[in-house]
């Protein structure tokens, strides 16, 4: 006897029943007397067992090309050793998928969000997410549910992208359960419907499975760029509407599309009824076993699948893929008769090139032929060719990437490094700096060179070009790479790659206390993440992470050009500030901002990166190779002066 999970939406679920028999293979009906009697007709297809085989990225933000990486393999003496060879790349995401798929009867391929954002390929190679929706249909994804980057271009930017996700004849259905879009936004209901939707319904081996997407709330509301009336729920409540509405419909599979992170995935869980799978991404996870830090691909956070229990006490499978295009995860799910789940493995497939070079050069026939056999051995290095179709789609991109890429426009002598948050050893943004950065121990005391070099550029080009400006501000978040020797055009759009224009605002000093009190709630504060943290051009202060909300920041002072020295933050004053529209709008969690009324904010209409290129080409040039000298600040200008937690 089949037995359901839920008996509500019967009738729905007999007529289903019905339908999804009449299209499950052939029905020999022929049960004349002169023949034997038929053997006894199946169940209904939904109760039958059932394995499914579940592919999936997340987090690939722009990421198309290969990587050169070092591992750890071992030689033909046994002994491991450094060798450097290519990982990733979409094309052989695509690869992967192709392969893997052709070996399972039930597959569901799938992307957990954060498509966009991250390289030139995102905003230098067509139209935003043009690259990224070219290659994710040479995969063909059966759902892609909705990441926080999705929205760094706004609602009618996330429209645009699934327009060329949909352009050709993938049709990926893009899936946030979470999500409202406002009465003026590009994706409301009445001016895009079902573009994008909560859950979706696909069928595999004749038996319905159930995806809900989910994006990340309070991260996307306050770190990304959705229009303002477009507001997201509780990830919670929402997942479990969309659950008991597929239950209700007789789907007793359900795979949740998760972009929250790994450890919230863990929290809403166990809160969760009915739900049998998650597919994670955000938090940029890598999950296997231990011995990928033997091989020096990373430090898994956990197991590949990691094994949770619902709240019905039934087995969960979470699994997530770590970034950037380096992993494909094959999950392997057993259900039961019944739709729980029985057992749950996989692979989290990190996928490589057979070219390796040990100190730049290829190695000897013998440590090669070891070299393969320790990838074989491992169970998650995949040796993988990239697909020639998915090469073919990224061509032309990447020549447009190229030729962007190879002007030279700065020299540094000295590593700008890059930290969000100061602090010493074993602070929460401590390893984001290179070994030589920490040493030097000034990211430790002030926080990130770049990040500050950054906040910086925008002060002295709004005083240069754009009406001037008292101060400026940068969350370190926004910042992305550090500077270190020849600085392409390139290396200047990923230092800060969000393609963010800057606005001015007037603002009272008691707002800019507030501004940075904001910043610092926003890392601090519960939930709180190291993007937010506040960096400034003319403006200075001395930290306590310590303190209660509002009373973190002291000794607030502005650079008076005037007298060329320094002076207590006047709270009654009106200062105008330089800052992206990101954080003008509230972005990081800067609601001071954006309660600052229209008549004193204003749209300069200029890019953060041409903002940056032009403090770059206005500094004193080197009389050898001609380029600009980013130098590092005097330590006077760093914003944060002092700084304890």
């Amino acid at each position: 006897m089949t037995t359901w999970k839920r008996t509500a939406g019967a009738a729905a679920l007999s007529l289903m029943m019905a339908l999804l028999a009449g299209c499950g293979g052939s029905d020999d009906d022929d049960d004349t007397p002169a023949t034997p009697a038929p053997a006894p007709t199946p169940g209904p297809a939904a109760s039958r067992p059932m394995e499914l085989t579940i592919l999936h990225i997340n987090d690939h933000h722009s990421n198309l090309d290969s990587k050169k990486k070092d591992l750890k393999l071992k030689n033909a003496a046994g002994s491991r050793v450094t060798v450097n060879t290519d990982v990733g790349g979409f094309p052989r995401v695509t690869a992967a998928f192709k392969e893997l798929a052709a070996k399972s009867p039930n597959v569901l391929k799938l992307h957990a969000g954060d498509a966009t954002t991250g390289t030139l390929y995102f905003n230098r190679a067509g139209d935003p997410g043009e690259a990224d929706a070219a290659l994710m249909n040479t995969v063909c994804f059966d759902a892609m549910t909705l990441g926080n980057h999705e929205f760094d271009k706004g609602d009618s930017g996330l429209k645009r992208f699934i327009e060329l996700l949909h352009a050709g004849t993938c049709q990926t259905p893009v899936l946030s359960a979470n999500v409202t879009f406002g009465a003026n936004s590009a994706l409301n209901p009445s001016r895009a419907p079902g573009m994008v939707k909560p859950s979706v319904t696909l069928t595999r081996d004749g038996q319905p499975i159930g995806l809900v997407g989910l994006t990340i709330a309070n991260k996307t509301q306050q770190s990304s760029s959705p229009d303002p009336g477009t507001l997201f729920s509780d990830e919670t409540a929402a997942a479990q509407q969309q659950i008991d509405a597929l239950r209700a419909q007789g789907v007793n599979k359900i795979v949740v599309m998760s972009h929250i992170g790994y450890d919230y995935d863990k929290q809403i869980i166990p809160k969760l009824s009915g739900v049998d799978v998650v597919v994670g991404g955000d938090s940029h996870t890598l999950l296997g076993p231990a011995a990928l830090s033997t091989y020096g691909v990373g430090s898994p956070a956990g197991a590949y699948p990691t094994e949770l229990r619902n709240k019905d006490g039934k087995r969960v499978c979470l699994v997530q893929a770590w970034e950037y295009s380096q992993v494909v995860g094959e999950l392997k799910v057993s259900f039961d008769e019944n739709g729980d789940v029985t057992a749950c493995a996989g692979t989290p497939h990190v996928l490589v090139s057979d070219a390796f070079t040990i100190s730049g050069a290829a190695p000897a026939a013998a440590d090669k032929t070891a070299i393969l056999a320790d990838v074989a051995a491992s169970g998650f290095l995949r040796v993988q060719a990239p697909d020639a179709q998915a090469t073919s789609v990224l061509q032309p991109f990447k020549a447009k990437v190229d030729t962007f890429s190879a002007s030279l426009v700065a020299s540094v002598p000295q590593e700008l490094c890059s930290r969000r948050v100061p602090g010493g050893p074993g602070s929460r943004d401590y390893t984001r700096s290179s070994v030589a950065c920490n040493t030097l121990g000034n990211v430790n005391l002030h926080g990130g060179d770049i990040q500050q070099l950054v906040a910086q550029a925008y002060l002295e080009v709004a005083n240069a070009s754009y009406g001037g400006a008292d101060i400026s501000l940068q969350s370190g978040g926004g910042v992305r790479v550090p500077l270190l020797g020849n600085v392409t055009a390139a290396n200047v759009i990923e230092v800060v790659p969000f393609g963010n224009m800057l606005w001015r605002l007037d603002v009272t000093g008691a707002e800019v206390k507030s501004m940075l009190e904001d910043g610092m709630q926003a890392v601090y504060g519960p939930g709180g993440s190291t993007g937010p943290y506040p960096y400034a051009g003319g403006l200075r202060w001395d930290v306590n992470a310590a303190l209660a909300e509002g009373s973190r920041v002291s000794r607030i002072e502005v650079f008076d050009n005037a007298s060329s020295s320094w002076l207590p933050l006047d709270l009654a004053r009106t200062y105008k500030l330089f800052v992206l529209s990101f954080n003008a709008t509230g972005g990081d969690g800067y609601k001071t901002l954006a309660n600052v009324p229209a008549a004193r904010r204003q749209d300069i209409g200029v890019l953060d990166a041409d903002v940056l290129q032009a403090y770059i080409d206005k500094q004193a040039k080197d009389p050898v190779s001609g380029l600009p000298v980013l130098n590092l600040l005097p330590i006077s200008q760093y914003s944060t002066q002092t700084y304890s937690e």
